[in-house]
C-alpha cells in the first residue's frame, strides 16, 4: 500500500496562534485515493533543516508532500531546500514569468523583482499551474517516487491538488482502498476502555486502531485498508462488530458525532424540547447544545445561577432547602431541574451542579458533580459523580456527563 508523509513548511506554523490546517485536509484526500499518511512534520524557514527532512522523508514514504514556502521573499526556502536535497539545481522557465507578468498586468501592477523567484523549478519538474495566486507548485519524480511542493494558502493549495495532483496520482496508484469506522464512547476511563477491548484489537495489524481521550469523551478510531471497499468493509466488522458488543450503550456515535449532536438529533426525533440550570458548569452545557446548527428546533434556553442567591431568586429554588442540604445535593440538582421546566414548559430539564474547586465551598469533596434531570413522567431524579481533573477539567466532565446523562433517559 502507498504511504505518505505531508511537511508544512513555515516559522509562523511553529507559534502558538497558527494550525496547520492544510495537512489535515490532505490527510483526508490521501485517505480516498488509498493513501495512508504515516507522518507529518512542520519544519520552520531553515533551508538545511527542510532539505534534510525532505531526504528523511524520500528515504521513509512512497509520497512526500511540501506545503508552503514557495512564495517570492527570501524566507520562502522549498525551493532551494529541494534543490539541495534531490542534489539537482534550479531551472528559469520563461513560460513561467510570462504568466506572472501577464497576471500583474490584468490586476493593473507593476511586478516586483523578487517575484521573479517563482519563475524557476527543480531540474526534471514538472510545472503545476495556479490560477489562484503566484506560485506554480511542482510535481518530480523521484526514482519511482513523488514529490510535490504545494502553495501554502488553502484555496490555492486545494484547487492544485483536486484538479491536478488527484487524477496524476490515480495513475500511479494501486488500487486500494481506506475505510474508517470511528466510535465516540461516553461514561468510561480510557485505562478501563483499553483493558476491555484490547483483546479484540491487538491481534490484527490491518484494521489499526488507535484510541483517543478527551475530557470525558474517548474515540475509538478503526483504519482498514484493502484491495476493495468491500475488503476494507469486512476488516473493520471483524473488529468493530465485537467492540460494538463489548461496549454496548456506552457506544453514543458511530459515525464521529459528538454528543450534543446526537441528545440533539434524539431530542428533535421526538418532537422534545429542552431546557437547562447551570451552575457550576457555568454555561458550558448551553454552550455545547447551542453548537449545533438548528438547537433552536428543540433548545429553548437556560439558566445560570451560579450563587444560592440567584438559584432561589431566578429559579425559586427553596432558600431553606439550600441551607439544609446546600447548593452542591441531589435535592437541590433535582429542585433546579423541576423549577427550569416549569418556567420554560419544556419537555425535558437538565441541571448541574457540583464543585469545580481548586477549593470546596460547600463542604462536598472538589470534583463532585451531581446531575439532576426532569421530565413529563415520574418525580425528578439526579445523579452524584465524583470527577477527576482540574477546575476547567471538572467543568467540561460536567457538561459531558449531563449529556450523556440526557442520551441515556432519551433512549
Amino acid at each position: 500500500m502507498a504511504n505518505a508523509e505531508i511537511i508544512a513548511v513555515g516559522s509562523e506554523l511553529l507559534t502558538a496562534d497558527k494550525i496547520d490546517t492544510n495537512s489535515l485536509w490532505l490527510t483526508d484526500q490521501l485517505n480516498a485515493l488509498g493513501v495512508e499518511v504515516r507522518r507529518k512534520l512542520v519544519v520552520g524557514d531553515d533551508r538545511k533543516l527542510l532539505a534534510e527532512s525532505i531526504r528523511q522523508s524520500l528515504q521513509n514514504a512512497d509520497l512526500v508532500i511540501l506545503t508552503g514556502g514557495l512564495g517570492p521573499t527570501e524566507d520562502d526556502v522549498t525551493r532551494e531546500a529541494t534543490s539541495e536535497a534531490l542534489g539537482r539545481g534550479l531551472v528559469f522557465r520563461q513560460d513561467l514569468l510570462d504568466a506572472l507578468l501577464e497576471r500583474f498586468q490584468r490586476l493593473n501592477r507593476k511586478m516586483a523583482d523578487n517575484n521573479r523567484r517563482q519563475t524557476f523549478l527543480i531540474a526534471g519538474a514538472e510545472s503545476l499551474p495556479n490560477d489562484r495566486g503566484t506560485a506554480a507548485g511542482q510535481w518530480i519524480d523521484c526514482e519511482g517516487k513523488v514529490l510535490m511542493l504545494l502553495p501554502g494558502p488553502p484555496n490555492e493549495l486545494q484547487a492544485m491538488f483536486t484538479g491536478q495532483c488527484a487524477a496524476k496520482l490515480r495513475g500511479k496508484l494501486p488500487v486500494r482502498v481506506i475505510r474508517i469506522r470511528l466510535y465516540r464512547v461516553a461514561g468510561m476511563g480510557e485505562s478501563d476502555l483499553d483493558q476491555l477491548i484490547s483483546p479484540v484489537y491487538k491481534p490484527y495489524e490491518n484494521p489499526v486502531t488507535t484510541i483517543l481521550a478527551g475530557a470525558g469523551d474517548i474515540q475509538i478510531h478503526l483504519r482498514a485498508h484493502g484491495e476493495t471497499e468491500q475488503e476494507a468493509e469486512a476488516l473493520l466488522a471483524a473488529v468493530g462488530s465485537p467492540i460494538e458488543e463489548l461496549l454496548g450503550d456506552r457506544i453514543y456515535s458511530r459515525d464521529g458525532s459528538n454528543l450534543e449532536t446526537v441528545t440533539g438529533g434524539m431530542l428533535r426525533a421526538g418532537g422534545a424540547t429542552l431546557c437547562v440550570a447551570e451552575s457550576c458548569s457555568g454555561g458550558l452545557l448551553g454552550g455545547r447544545i447551542t453548537s449545533v446548527p438548528g438547537s433552536s428546533d428543540y433548545y429553548l434556553g437556560g439558566f445560570l445561577v451560579y450563587s444560592d442567591a440567584m438559584k432561589t431568586r431566578l429559579l425559586g429554588v427553596d432558600a431553606e432547602l439550600l441551607r439544609t442540604h446546600t447548593s452542591v445535593s441531589e435535592e437541590a440538582a433535582k429542585a433546579m431541574a423541576t423549577s427550569a421546566r416549569a418556567r420554560t414548559g419544556s419537555t425535558f430539564a437538565l441541571s448541574v451542579t457540583g464543585e469545580a474547586g481548586p477549593e470546596s465551598q460547600s463542604g462536598a469533596p472538589v470534583g463532585t458533580v451531581i446531575i439532576g434531570f426532569a421530565g413529563p413522567a415520574g418525580e425528578p431524579e439526579a445523579a452524584t459523580y465524583r470527577l477527576f481533573g482540574d477546575r476547567n477539567g471538572v467543568r467540561a466532565r460536567a457538561a459531558q456527563w449531563a449529556l450523556d446523562y440526557l442520551r441515556r433517559k432519551l433512549r
